[in-house]
């Protein structure tokens, strides 16, 4: 009997300490993104939005967007990119060939365009896998690249193929200062990372991880995998469509379809292997490394005396050590900086007692 009371007594502290962490995490959430929306805006500067806020919740979406089809689904694909640059042209069509249409509207629409092409690009998944879908997925990139370059009218018979921003404002509200675009982004970003969350705690999360772990079993427990799979490419490339067309509005202003290159679908890679597979904080861990490190790099070059690396060497250098620190990282810590987080996180809990 007092074995069967301490073990009822030991269930409900576990529960009552569950439900405590539950509450600090959404309280630091709440005050995180209070933070971001009102003291942010007023504490930043143009270079601050224009060159590291903005690109790093960009590349934080387009992160999330490729590790639910590699991280959650286990697809590996190299068309990130490429689906980035379809959302920001399918929007930008929308806003000019579409009178009237909310510019919310038409991220939203350019997202749907985007999924569409990776539900296309996606159906070899249903037969092949591994090296062989990425060589698949690395189609899409040639493709639609070549595509946006032949056709004219994507582009408003641009000759360079560039397209421009459209007018950035909602409700009346002009976004178009560095702090609304900063806003703007900020506001869809969140939003889509709230439904991503959703998504991978849902019952179609959980098929997706069937299938990333053993995709044999889950066929054999009824997860339907051509539907999980298709699924996946489809909301990926969802988001990253919408991704696509907030580099191409609010941060870059212009764009053509040489700045949705093959490099471009390496870094969002790099973004998820950094920052973690299967992790919806390590989209945003890794975009951080992204960005900030190459900055890092910069001023602590800008220390060495002059003429003693020209210019072009620095840049190649820059490289090579980005390049030598992340391997090194992936070494170190394989599960990324999401793990390394968890860990401090644990280790900070019990630090009194522990130590």
């Amino acid at each position: 009997m007092l074995y069967q009371e301490a073990g009822q007594f030991s269930t409900r502290y576990a529960d009552d300490r569950r439900l405590f962490r539950l509450r600090q995490d959404r309280l630091g959430l709440a005050l995180l993104l209070a933070f971001a929306f009102v003291v942010v805006p007023f504490l930043g500067n143009d270079y601050w939005f224009s060159a590291i806020l903005i690109p790093f919740l960009v590349l934080s979406l387009a992160g999330l967007g490729l590790n639910l089809l590699t991280g959650y689904a286990g697809q590996l694909s190299l068309g990130s990119a490429a689906f980035m640059a379809v959302g920001a042209f399918a929007a930008y069509n929308f806003e000019l060939r579409v009178p009237g249409l909310p510019l919310l509207a038409s991220l939203a629409l350019g997202g749907v365009v985007a999924g569409l092409v990776a539900l296309l690009f996606g159906l070899p998944s249903l037969r092949i896998k591994g090296f062989y879908l990425i060589v698949s997925t690395l189609a899409a990139q040639f493709f639609v690249q070549w595509a946006l370059t032949k056709f004219g009218w994507f582009s408003n018979d641009n000759p360079s193929g560039v397209i421009s921003a459209p007018k950035l404002e909602i409700l009346g509200a002009d976004f178009g200062s560095p702090a609304g675009r900063y806003l703007l982004t900020l506001g869809v970003v969140a939003a889509l990372f709230w439904l991503g969350h959703n998504l991978v705690r849902s019952e179609l999360g959980r098929n997706w991880m069937a299938v990333r772990d053993m995709d044999t079993a889950a066929a054999v427990i009824g997860i339907p995998l051509a539907k999980t799979k298709l699924l996946a490419f489809a909301l990926s490339g969802f988001f990253l469509g919408v991704a696509g067309s907030l580099w191409a509005f609010t941060y870059l202003g212009t764009v053509e379809p040489h700045g949705f290159d093959l490099n471009r679908s390496f870094q969002v890679l790099f973004i998820i292997i950094i920052g973690g597979l299967g992790s919806i904080l390590g989209n945003f861990l890794g975009a951080a490394f992204i960005v900030l490190f190459p900055l890092l790099l910069s001023n602590l070059a800008g220390l060495l005396p002059a003429g003693l690396i020209d210019a072009g060497q620095l840049e190649n250098l820059q490289k090579i050590v980005f390049g030598a620190l992340i391997v090194a990282f992936l070494i170190k810590e394989p599960e990324g900086l999401a793990r390394l987080w968890q860990r401090l996180r644990e280790r900070a809990r019990v630090w009194p007692l522990r130590y």
